[in-house]
């Protein structure tokens, strides 16, 4: 006859293994599901990726990759530098031609950055704090999940952390900072048009990989509790 003690242990392992289970599926399903425009919560940002005015889009994209592949081949202080320089050359131009144009036809308009000039551009007590008090909120959440991992709360958590760990100290090697920001971009503007356009492929690949992954997950897991329970025996 079982003791009751070892009984108890048995179905506690057990209901343990089934929430590390539903857990992990969990935590498969919501990564392996989550396209594009999920991951996008702002619409403006949503509308640039998606492509919705080309325009916008080209003019965005093609001067986020310019910036990327300047800091790629120039330092930041360069960079930055003749931004401004370029910047203080286009204002400086055009009001020497508006001044000239004035004087030529004897008017009176005026500063032609005038309305530029008058808009308030100072941030408010109220706007600054709720900024704050929003990246607030992110920085607390990340350092819970850091205490979570780093302390090992969950053993398979810990885990993956470790192993996204080795895999990254790989892309470290072959790629450098300003590389992974490169490939960042040109991927964050042509993956949404492409899911977009092949969602229903896509959407099967990812179901064939979320089972793939929920059954490994298990395997795991599943070994796990047995050698605790060998342990605790």
């Amino acid at each position: 006859m079982a003791d009751p003690m070892t009984q108890s242990h048995q179905i506690s392992s057990s209901q343990g293994l089934n929430d590390g289970h539903s857990k992990d599926s969990k935590f498969s399903d919501s990564f392996f599901s989550s396209s594009p425009v999920s991951l996008i919560k702002s619409p403006q940002v949503r509308d640039l990726v998606y492509w919705r005015d080309p325009k916008k889009s080209g003019v965005v994209f093609g001067t986020s990759l310019l910036l990327l592949l300047s800091l790629a081949a120039f330092s930041v202080i360069s960079v930055l530098s003749y931004l401004l320089l370029a910047l203080l050359c286009v204002t400086i131009s055009f009001r020497v031609y508006k001044a000239v144009v004035q004087a030529v036809q004897k008017t009176s308009d005026g500063h032609p950055f005038k309305q530029l000039m008058e808009k308030d551009v100072s941030l408010s007590p109220e706007g600054f704090r709720k900024h704050v008090d929003g990246g607030l909120t992110y920085v607390n959440r990340g350092l819970k999940q850091m205490i979570r991992l780093f302390l090992v709360e969950d053993l398979v958590d810990s885990l993956k952390l470790a192993v996204l760990m080795w895999l990254l100290t790989y892309v470290g090697a072959v790629f450098n900072g300003i590389t992974i920001l490169i490939l960042v971009d040109i991927l964050a503007f042509t993956v949404p048009p492409l899911y977009e356009k092949y969602k229903t492929q896509i959407d099967r690949y990812i179901d064939i990989a979320r089972t793939q992954f929920n059954n490994v997950v298990a395997k795991v897991q599943e070994k796990l509790h047995k050698g605790k329970r060998t342990k605790a025996e």
